[in-house]
């Protein structure tokens, strides 16, 4: 089969042998639609030392069940699924507590450990825990985001401890944080606050009815937000966020960083505020499907661009480059 295989600060279009179940627990996936994120840069650029030279790239996708082991219970093949991009036991410390991304036998795997979606077929292992089955009335386009940016996003707005009528403010009007605000409207935020340098991304917020009020860092001179989720990821977005927190408010970092970042307590000492960080517990995918279905969200409008598979280096360039606007790219197989 083809896959996109990672090596040595590449990629590169490969033929693989077809996965296979190796544990009683796993599924494999007929990819048929997936999404490059910004995570795949990373690892592509060596800042993710967890990942493994020579694995097949991507974690966000949906696909078709193509078979499963003995111990799978919910899925048969033929089943339309979306799939975590988390992989989870469901049964350590952990995952009982519904920290799946720290589960001992997962975390981050696929794409980074063991090998991704950028691929005809693919294994997924505790498959009973890691997909989601798709209804009828939601296409493959409208799940795509489902199991890690639409997921991250729930996480950051669910970190807030958002009250009915709270100002949030999301820094980095990019795909993360256009579904931070999302979820953050639906759990009843008062006021949502988008901030960014990219005014295109700012119009869409706000023309899509997610922010109700949008900001340019060197404009913000607000102090009083009750939660802010960091979804930018820059040595000045990191800053920013504590500085417009208002006293004993949560600060939500789901944004990736690529060098160490510093809290300067002595000018933040009074503020009594709460910091949360971590990587994605994406544990509400088969909720965030049914409010697709409800039609109460869509995130129909991340996808800016389609590729096929076939052109897929050509979908990392552009998504690297954006010599247009872009928020995300579809791979259809």
């Amino acid at each position: 089969m083809k896959a996109l295989v990672y090596n040595k600060k590449e990629i590169n279009l490969c033929e693989k042998p077809f996965p296979t179940l190796i544990d009683e627990s796993d599924a494999i996936i007929k990819v048929t639609l997936s999404s490059i994120c910004t995570s795949d840069l990373h690892i592509i650029k060596g800042y993710v030392p967890q990942a493994k030279e020579g694995i097949i790239l991507g974690h966000e996708f949906v696909g078709e069940v193509v078979s499963v082991g003995a111990d799978v219970k919910k899925f048969k093949a033929g089943d339309r699924v979306c799939v975590n991009c988390e992989t989870f036991c469901g049964e350590c410390y952990f995952c009982k507590r519904g920290y799946i991304n720290n589960c001992v036998k997962g975390g981050w795997e696929l794409g980074c450990k063991i090998d991704g979606c950028q691929a005809e077929y693919v294994r997924v292992p505790f498959a009973d825990n890691g997909l989601t089955k798709l209804p009828d009335k939601v296409s493959n386009e409208n799940a795509l985001f489902v199991g890690d940016i639409l997921s991250s996003g729930y996480f950051g707005a669910e970190m807030c401890e958002i009250q009915k009528d709270d100002t949030i403010a999301v820094i980095g009007a990019g795909p993360v944080g256009l579904c931070a605000m999302m979820c953050a409207k639906y759990m009843r935020a008062g006021k949502i606050i988008a901030i960014d340098v990219d005014e295109n991304r700012l119009n869409i917020a706000k023309n899509h009815g997610l922010a109700d009020v949008i900001l340019t860092p060197e404009n913000c001179d607000i102090t009083n937000v009750d939660g802010v989720i960091e979804c930018a990821g820059t040595n000045e977005s990191f800053q920013l966020a504590w500085k417009i927190a208002r006293p004993n408010a949560i600060v939500g970092i789901v944004a990736m960083y690529e060098e160490p970042q510093s809290l300067p307590l002595p000018q933040m000492y009074g503020k009594n505020l709460t910091f949360k960080t971590g990587g994605v517990d994406a544990i509400h995918c088969e909720k965030l499907v049914n409010l697709i279905s409800e039609r109460k969200i869509s995130t129909d409008f991340l996808i800016t661009q389609t590729y096929h598979f076939e052109d897929i280096k050509e979908a990392y360039k552009f998504f690297e480059e954006k010599p247009e606007p872009c928020l995300k790219i579809a791979i259809k197989y």
